[in-house]
């Protein structure tokens, strides 16, 4: 019997590569969402601490100068944050979307996947009675050499 072949073998090649590609896409984004959480906490803590600082020289004095200066300095420090953030809901929802796309991908070729199991099935059983026919036919076949021979 020929040795057995899938039909959609080349297709199915190509959705585990499409699936390998967003699946390597969709973990470069997540990568991105945590560097930009991690530096949004770095923003943070150096708001907090600036923050602390001038509230430290407020109680000790400071020039009017010096007050606007450390205010326009955590203004646009809180505009930093709030533009990470903004960064951040767009990475999260960019790595949603890919997601969605895996886990469409993984349908696919999860479904040609379970195609091919069930033809190489078929196949194995069509194999094996062949084999099984073939086999009879063996006995039959010396059973009638026997029975003439005596």
């Amino acid at each position: 019997m020929k040795k057995f072949r899938f039909s959609l073998e080349t297709v199915m090649e190509y959705k585990q590569q499409v699936l390998d590609s967003l699946q390597a896409e969709h973990g470069a984004i997540l990568a991105r969402v945590r560097e930009q959480e991690e530096y949004i906490e770095v923003l943070e803590a150096d708001y907090r601490s600036l923050s602390g600082e001038f509230n430290q020289r407020k109680l000790e004095g400071l020039s009017m100068l010096d007050a606007i200066k450390y205010e326009q300095y955590l203004r646009s420090s809180e505009r930093q944050i709030e533009e990470a953030y903004a960064q951040l809901k767009k990475l999260r929802a960019q790595a949603e979307k890919k997601r969605a796309e895996v886990v469409e991908a993984k349908k696919e070729t999860s479904s040609i996947e379970k195609l091919r199991e069930k033809k190489l099935e078929s196949y194995n059983k069509a194999v094996q009675k062949d084999e099984e026919n073939m086999i009879d036919e063996f006995v039959m076949t010396k059973r009638v050499m026997e029975a003439q021979s005596a």
